[in-house]
């Protein structure tokens, strides 16, 4: 290993240990938090949308994001150790069988939509048990 690759995984070591990034792949519907700096003034702005491509490349590692707003398809390539990204939450989780799912972009609709990849055979969903674990019943029903 070179002096530039050493120097290279301690950076990104540094950076996830600042902001750990969450384990997600292509199809995964994730919402990213990116601040931005208009003139004088910095916000957070939200890009939420599925996840069509990965880079794995250490520190120069990127990630596509699209969405469609207002019936026009958008794309965003955001970096994944760019300081400019506050955090990045996995909305859902996507099953799908290509790591680059450029075809959505002809897709409109339905057609376009990702199959949600639920958890093991038998275990019951993530809201379900955590409403089980803090003790919440179902509040829905006839009251008997």
């Amino acid at each position: 290993m070179d002096l530039l690759q050493q120097f290279e995984r301690e950076q990104m070591e540094r950076l996830l240990a600042q902001r750990p990034v969450p384990d997600f792949r292509p199809g995964d519907t994730v919402r990213v938090h990116q601040r931005v700096i208009e003139g004088n003034r910095e916000r957070i702005q939200v890009f939420e949308g599925v996840v069509i491509a990965r880079r794995n490349r250490g520190i120069n590692s990127s990630f596509t994001v699209r969405k469609i707003s207002y019936g026009e398809g958008v794309e965003r390539v955001f970096p994944l150790f760019s300081p400019r990204i506050e955090k990045i939450e996995v909305v859902r989780r996507g099953r799908v069988r290509r790591a680059k799912l450029y075809y959505l972009r002809e897709r409109r609709g339905k057609a376009a939509r990702i199959r949600e990849l639920l958890g093991p055979k038998g275990a019951a969903p993530a809201e379900e048990a955590a409403a089980e674990a803090v003790g919440v019943e179902d509040g829905g029903g006839t009251g008997e």
